[in-house]
């Protein structure tokens, strides 16, 4: 079974705006590198980053929670090392989330934008070592076959744009769910790396989101349990053997 990688993605901050990448090199036993380094917590969240635990994305400012934050587009420039957000207005901040100044900025802004939909003080947190503010504590990287959000579009009858799956490695050239007969523990190639497969993507109500508007404009879990009796859609791997993985290369299963 074999396809191609079709693009690359990173999510800098949890909730916010995905990145796409050319190429990424991936080391063995890490998360995805640059992906949801920062999350922003909507009042005191419990997070101790010297006892780092996973805790529930609705803690944290997420499309499952805050639909019209997928307005705010965002970028961070590596060079610089500045985090570029805004809105449809076209207003906007520059600033670093590695001090605290910078972070006050970015929570200003989108504590401007939600105004009363967020019911507490937002704060960035940075990820220490080791941890990352992923929805599953294990999701190393995700990785979507482009052909089952195809058959997906085809059954509900509109397009269906596949950064609503927030995804690492979208790939292409396998058949609909090919996914599915892939196994707990199998081995992916993907480019010059190697992935072990460690669970199917249980989908939220993020995906219901238009990335455009902000609005809840499919209901993307019913619609994949009415066509399909699933709410799964992607997968979560672990990184066994680090490489690096381009667009345009091969993917074998």
């Amino acid at each position: 079974m074999r396809g191609t990688v079709d693009s690359i993605y990173r999510h800098p901050v949890k909730g916010l705006t995905p990145e796409q990448m050319s190429s990424v090199e991936l080391e063995a036993g890490a998360y995805f590198p640059g992906d949801r380094d920062y999350a922003i917590e909507v009042g005191p969240s419990g997070f101790d980053p010297v006892n780092p635990k996973h805790i529930s994305k609705q803690r944290f400012t997420v499309l499952a929670r805050f639909p019209s934050l997928a307005r705010v587009k965002t970028r961070l420039d590596d060079a610089k090392g500045t985090f570029h957000l805004g809105d449809a207005h076209g207003f906007g901040v520059e600033a670093r989330l590695d001090t605290e100044d910078g972070r006050g900025a970015v929570e200003r802004f989108l504590q401007a934008f939600l105004g009363d939909d967020a019911p507490g003080k937002l704060r960035v947190l940075e990820s220490p070592p080791g941890y990352r503010f992923m929805d599953h504590p294990q999701g190393y990287i995700s990785v979507m076959n482009l052909a089952s959000v195809r058959e997906v579009a085809r059954a509900i009858g509109q397009p269906v744009d596949p950064l609503r799956f927030r995804a690492n490695v979208y790939v292409d050239g396998l058949k609909p769910w090919a996914e599915d007969e892939w196994v707990v523990n199998q081995k992916l190639a993907l480019g010059g790396a190697e992935l072990t497969l460690f669970k199917p993507i249980v989908r939220c109500v993020a995906t219901h989101v238009n990335l455009e508007t902000g609005e809840r404009d499919i209901d993307m879990v019913g619609q994949l349990r009415e066509h399909f009796g699933r709410d799964t859609l992607g997968t979560y791997f672990s990184i066994s053997q680090g490489g690096r993985v381009a667009v345009g290369d091969a993917i074998e299963a």
